[in-house]
């Protein structure tokens, strides 16, 4: 575990998160362990929580610890005890909540995607520029780069033990909407979620293939497609990926699947698949990327383990072996279990978590920032203009 150089108590920082569902409470899980696990150089305080349903904010708050409970998010990111925000709101609101914070002189955390647009996710990522010379730092919440067998994986990688990459394949596979009479919650309306399976799981993908690959994706060629393109409108609250409909039906305005193929700018190609409507795949996200000395593979299902190829071994003895993840000396596990005690889900946010206040305390830039975030947003961009132009190679800005 690391030490503190003092025993005093470090100063708090106060935590105001808006939104507080399935994101909320995963976030909130992540600021409340935080410091029960690591020693930090800032206390995190969860000073409030918002949302718009008084009754349902109120017994988030209660639920997960929050001090306070707001209806209205102006009023959570001018208060004196907060001096982070945590936005997990539909992204549609993320650049409004996320630019206010930030001129309000407060650090901001911002659930992916960064925003709905690229025009949205370029104001952010001023906002945030002008915001770290005043001292503040803005982060994006891709929260799997905080799996130890990722970040494991990154440093590997960082370390040549690959060598030059050649292809990098990501696929994030999910079900929860291969039933048809599921309703139409808001990550199924475009003026809401920005995109469906592309934006939810494909920003993930995307984001993963750059952060390990250390470099940018240059261009994509894609397709996309709605299978279900009606659904009963949504009979009262959704709860994470679950809900009910009605007699009603509405309009299903984003995809169902992308796929794409895509090329980095050392000239290493990529391939992605993110789909809602794959029976039986629950949170199936799985990577390999294969170098010229050896290859990686990841997923997600099995998040405690890492299979590596070194490929200089004599070809009579290689092959694939199983790292698993959960030694002192991998990313983030000091601090927890001995050897063989596995993690899951939950703890990449308290991972996440503390790698943002060690940026805020030491003043550095966290990762991945707001710029990365706009990144991330003009590969989405460039994805829905290739598949409305039947595949055709887009180039993407840097």
């Amino acid at each position: 575990m690391e030490q503190r150089d003092s025993e005093a108590a470090p100063p708090t920082l106060g935590i105001g998160m808006v939104g507080y569902a399935f994101m909320g409470a995963a976030h909130s899980q992540g600021w409340r362990t935080v410091g029960r696990v690591f020693d930090l150089p800032l206390r995190p305080v969860l000073a409030a929580i918002g949302g718009r349903d008084a009754a349902a904010v109120r017994a988030a708050a209660d639920r997960h610890g929050w001090a306070a409970a707001e209806t209205d998010w102006r009023a959570l990111v001018t208060r004196d005890d907060v001096q982070l925000v945590d936005v997990c709101t539909p992204g549609d609101s993320h650049a409004e909540i996320a630019i206010a914070a930030l001129e309000a002189g407060k650090h901001v955390l911002c659930e992916k995607p960064l925003a709905n647009s690229v025009a949205e996710a370029e104001a952010m990522a001023s906002a945030a520029e002008r915001a770290a010379a005043r001292g503040q730092v803005a982060m994006v919440g891709f929260n799997y780069r905080r799996v130890p067998a990722i970040a494991y994986a990154r440093r590997l990688i960082a370390d040549g033990r690959l060598g030059a990459l050649r292809h990098v394949r990501v696929t994030y596979l999910q079900d929860w909407l291969v039933d048809p009479e599921f309703p139409l919650t808001w990550r199924l309306e475009r003026e809401h979620a920005g995109s469906g399976a592309l934006g939810d799981l494909g920003a993930h993908a995307v984001d993963l293939a750059q952060y390990l690959a250390g470099e940018p994706l240059v261009g994509v060629s894609a397709l996309t497609e709605t299978f279900v393109r009606e659904r009963p409108l949504l009979a009262g609250a959704s709860t994470g990926l679950s809900a009910s409909g009605g007699a009603a039906r509405g309009q299903v305005t984003v995809d169902d699947a992308a796929l794409f193929t895509g090329r980095l700018a050392s000239g290493a190609l990529a391939s992605f698949e993110a789909t809602r409507m794959a029976s039986g795949r629950k949170n199936a996200l799985r990577l390999e990327i294969n170098g010229e000395l050896g290859s990686l593979a990841f997923d997600l299902e099995r998040l405690n383990e890492l299979s590596f190829h070194d490929n200089t071994e004599p070809a009579a003895s290689a092959g694939f072996r199983r790292i698993l993840v959960t030694e002192a000396d991998h990313p983030y596990l000091a601090a927890w279990w001995p050897p063989g005690h596995a993690l899951g889900y939950e703890h990449t946010f308290t991972h996440q978590a503390h790698d943002l206040v060690h940026a805020i305390a030491e003043g550095t830039a966290p990762a991945p920032s707001f710029a990365e975030g706009l990144q991330v947003q003009r590969v989405l961009a460039a994805v829905e203009e290739s598949a409305e132009k039947n595949a055709v190679y887009t180039p993407i800005p840097l």
